[in-house]
């Protein structure tokens, strides 16, 4: 009998931003946040162990016949303003979401002179299109750059108050 085991896959992103690890903490958590940058989803999050997250469609994916929540998942640990671990499931196409739930990691530590180093780690092991899609590999098909797309959206953001233009959602 011949068992198959998944490939260990972790995608890790690291940067830099200007601003304190409150202000980072509160563009990841807050919707009034999230609604300005990246693929601008309106999130929920009950920031408590067992607490859920849900992740809403922008107006763009909604005019493209995309509803309910996009993003779903499950708080592990929150420790504001430098910690939060959660399951991350993408619900958008039934493929995807049969690829199950991903944990998703983000560390957020003062770096220098009002400089925060944020660190974002997603183990996608056993989700093998997920990892591509949010590594940015279908960007030239229309469903954007991945996690780079949304933290430089973050980053920006969060340093000049402008927003980058954001996708509206996969192509389809």
């Amino acid at each position: 009998m011949t068992t198959a085991v998944a490939t260990k896959t972790i995608q890790t992103y690291r940067l830099y931003i200007k601003a304190t690890p409150q202000a980072i903490w509160d563009a990841l958590t807050r919707p009034e946040w999230t609604v300005k940058y990246g693929y601008a989803p309106l999130v929920e999050y009950d920031l408590k162990p067992g607490g859920v997250y849900a992740a809403h469609p922008n107006d763009g994916m909604k005019a493209l016949g995309v509803t309910g929540v996009i993003v779903d998942g499950e708080v592990i640990e929150a420790n504001s303003p430098r910690r939060l671990v959660q399951t991350w499931r993408m619900l958008m196409e039934p493929s995807l979401a049969a690829e199950g739930f991903t944990r998703l990691t983000h560390e957020i530590e003062s770096a220098r002179g009002g400089v925060t180093r944020l660190t974002l780690t997603h183990d996608l092991t056993g989700a093998p299109r997920i990892a591509s899609l949010v590594a940015g590999e279908h960007e030239s098909n229309g469903a954007g750059g991945g996690w780079n797309e949304v933290l430089s959206g973050l980053k920006t953001l969060l340093e000049t108050g402008a927003q980058l233009p954001f996708q509206s959602g996969p192509s389809r």
